[in-house]
């Protein structure tokens, strides 16, 4: 089995696992890719999408169930969802090691990085706005206060710095 089927088929398993069904539907009206419905915990993903794109669409809907999110009339808290939701996506779609060797190989340029990893240039860029550099030290989603972080990564040690 490919890399590429194996996130397809874990992602079809946590979306089984957390009880939400898959449709595929023309969403071409709509103007996006994938939508989830919380009521009827439906996601619906738009017919023959590219597989990168449909992983990434894929992840991002699948985090609006987890957040259990249901859009709403204030624009900041739909920003705020969507952008929780591409950052979930990143965090299960791309690993540390992966993305180093593909920033160093595409040298900062996020559609060739993107590409590399198998998703689109957003989910990318929701990877990295979850990281902090701080000389040769990368934090993995840091937060006020000492030790307030998921990974930490010394460069140096890494061979990367």
């Amino acid at each position: 089995m490919t890399t590429r089927n194996n996130v397809r088929a874990r992602l079809l398993d946590y979306a089984d696992a957390l009880g939400v069904r898959v449709i595929y539907a023309d969403l071409t009206a709509l103007d996006r890719d994938g939508e989830y419905d919380h009521r009827t915990r439906t996601i619906r993903l738009q017919h023959g999408m590219a597989p990168r794109l449909w992983a990434s669409v894929m992840a991002h809907e699948l985090a609006h169930a987890v957040f259990e999110d249901v859009p709403s009339k204030f624009g900041p808290v739909n920003a705020k969802q969507e952008r929780r939701a591409d950052e979930w996506a990143a965090l299960r779609l791309i690993s540390f090691c992966a993305y180093k060797e593909a920033e160093l190989h595409y040298g900062g340029n996020t559609r060739g990085i993107a590409v590399a990893l198998g998703v689109i240039e957003d989910i990318v860029l929701a990877f990295q706005r979850i990281l902090l550099r701080l000389g040769d030290t990368v934090y993995v989603k840091p937060r006020m206060g000492a030790g307030q972080w998921d990974v930490r990564i010394d460069l140096e040690e890494a061979g990367v710095a």
